[in-house]
């Protein structure tokens, strides 16, 4: 499939009672991975690894996938084009890809990542 869906994350104001919310729902593997923030590695070649950690402002959560595309800033301008808007702008995440987030014509927050600029 092009542009595959390769990360995701479920983001709220208490990390810590989000991760043991679904460690003990699902039997996630939660690592810790940066302050708030912890990455379920499923490992076993099902499903998409993802993040489960407390948002950066300390607002109201909510659940976001990323799709990986080649080209972000190209991706932007398509989406533009089509009535989505730019919601964060192209950056490196530290030790990590490039990515950025955009919402649908509808306000649905959705995350890019470029292809080729490390793992989440």
């Amino acid at each position: 499939m092009p542009n595959p869906v390769t990360h995701f994350e479920v983001l709220g104001k208490d990390a810590a009672a989000l991760q043991k919310f679904y460690k003990g729902a699902f039997n996630w593997n939660i690592q810790p991975a940066m302050p708030n923030y912890g990455m379920v590695m499923h490992g076993d070649g099902k499903g998409i690894d993802g993040g489960v950690g407390a948002t950066m402002d300390g607002s109201a959560g909510h659940v976001t996938f990323y799709v990986e595309v080649a080209d972000i800033a190209a991706s932007l301008v398509t989406i533009g084009s089509l009535g989505g808007r730019t919601v964060q702008e192209p950056m490196d995440v530290p030790d990590g890809p490039k990515i950025a987030l955009f919402a649908d014509p509808e306000g649905h927050v959705v995350g890019l990542v470029q292809a080729g600029t490390g793992n989440m």
